[in-house]
């Protein structure tokens, strides 16, 4: 059975549509067995196997500036059908935050093998639309005047002894707590192997503000390449 949380309805607020977009291999409900490469499914199967699903909260501050959007992440499933691991591989800052709150404690019916349960990768696509809004207002246009009153997170440079050899540049997404919650990996670096996004979730920052409101928002930074010299660092790029 579906159990599904709905948002508060605001003035304006149309609806918040998730979408399992298509992945890159197809999965039958019953598998063979465990393979090198985790199982992706696509949009139908990985809806019909949701039990579980908590619809986020649309940002007040995003509704109040008319931000609409659409944000994609990437789910890592277990074998009881838990999310172990959630990234924002598109969208808003703002929606990012919201659907990655939501979805930790979404649960799928993990896939079926000889072997026993099995988990799975599912693509889900999250929509944030407003019902009205001012006329001459673009979804870009909102966006472009929302950027523009930002005061941006606060992060302190890298250590004065790095050098630019020994660092990885990164992409973090910081929510109103100054929290990572979300790591952009270089894909291209193969040095991004020794990087740990769990060393990187320690880190704080002060973070974005639209006023005296603290929002969430993206972070480009550079970090010492290595687990342990990450987790140093938390305390030298982290601005409290």
């Amino acid at each position: 059975m579906l159990e599904r949380r709905h948002f508060r309805q605001f003035p304006g607020v149309a609806a918040l549509a998730i979408l399992c977009a298509a992945g890159s291999a197809h999965a039958r409900d019953s598998v063979g067995g465990p393979s090198a490469l985790p199982v992706v499914l696509d949009q139908k199967q990985a809806a019909r196997r949701l039990v579980v699903n908590f619809i986020p909260e649309y940002p007040p501050v995003a509704k109040i500036n008319y931000l609409q959007g659409q944000v994609q992440l990437k789910l890592t499933i277990d074998d009881s059908g838990r999310v172990t691991a959630a990234h924002a591989v598109q969208g808003n800052a703002l929606f990012a935050a919201a659907a990655l709150k939501a979805v930790r404690d979404w649960v799928y019916r993990p896939l079926t093998t000889p072997r026993g349960a099995q988990g799975f990768v599912a693509f889900v696509r999250m929509k944030f639309s407003l019902t009205s809004g001012p006329a001459d207002l673009t979804p870009q246009r909102a966006e472009r005047d929302f950027d523009r009153q930002i005061k941006p997170p606060v992060a302190t440079p890298p250590p004065q002894d790095a050098q630019s050899g020994d660092l990885i540049h990164l992409r973090l997404l910081v929510n109103d707590q100054g929290k990572v919650v979300d790591v952009e990996m270089p894909s291209s670096d193969p040095s991004q192997t020794q990087v740990s996004p769990e060393a990187l979730r320690g880190w704080t920052f002060r973070p974005a503000h639209w006023g005296n409101l603290p929002i969430a928002s993206y972070v480009d930074v550079s970090a010492p390449l290595g687990t342990r010299a990450i987790a140093r660092a938390g305390s030298v790029f982290g601005a409290r």
